[in-house]
């Protein structure tokens, strides 16, 4: 069993070397413009998981799935080659969905900011509908207990 550091170690190079590649020696012309956000590597050492972001829509993103999973060998062959292990892990591309999902976040902050601005115009105007203070307070005693003249 290997130890979690080294994993983050090779999960580190493989996003590295997977990134470089896709730069410069992957030249398919079905891959988008694409961004490896993570790897992560099982704890065993034999896959990695690559996850990547691709500008553009839903036509870029299966265009660059169909290229990634052509170039998976070759991508493999060079992890292996800069990583110098005996097992080279298998590599599985999966598309990440942090773009979808901050957009999903924006656009419910955006919602909440305009019911918050909604809710703030209706309370300008707004009246109570009967004390303002509607608890009971105890009745202030008779006199002042307080002074220092007596009383009369």
């Amino acid at each position: 069993m290997a130890d979690n550091a080294r994993a983050l170690r090779l999960a580190g190079t493989i996003k590295k070397v997977v990134a470089r590649a896709l730069e410069t020696e992957i030249k398919d012309p079905r891959l988008g413009f694409v961004t490896v956000t993570d790897v992560r590597v099982t704890g065993d050492l034999q896959q990695a998981s690559v996850f990547y972001t691709v500008y553009g829509g839903d036509e870029e993103r299966a265009g660059t799935a169909a290229a990634l999973a052509s170039a998976k060998g070759r991508l493999r062959t060079l992890v292996g080659r800069e990583l110098g292990i005996r097992l080279t892990p298998t590599l599985e591309f999966h598309l990440d969905a942090v773009p979808e999902t901050a957009a999903s976040l924006d656009k419910a902050l955006y919602e909440a900011h305009q019911r918050d601005a909604e809710l703030a115009r209706l309370r300008e105007n707004a009246q109570y509908a009967g004390d303002a203070d509607p608890y009971r307070h105890p009745a202030e005693p008779e006199g002042d207990d307080e002074s220092d003249e007596p009383s009369r």
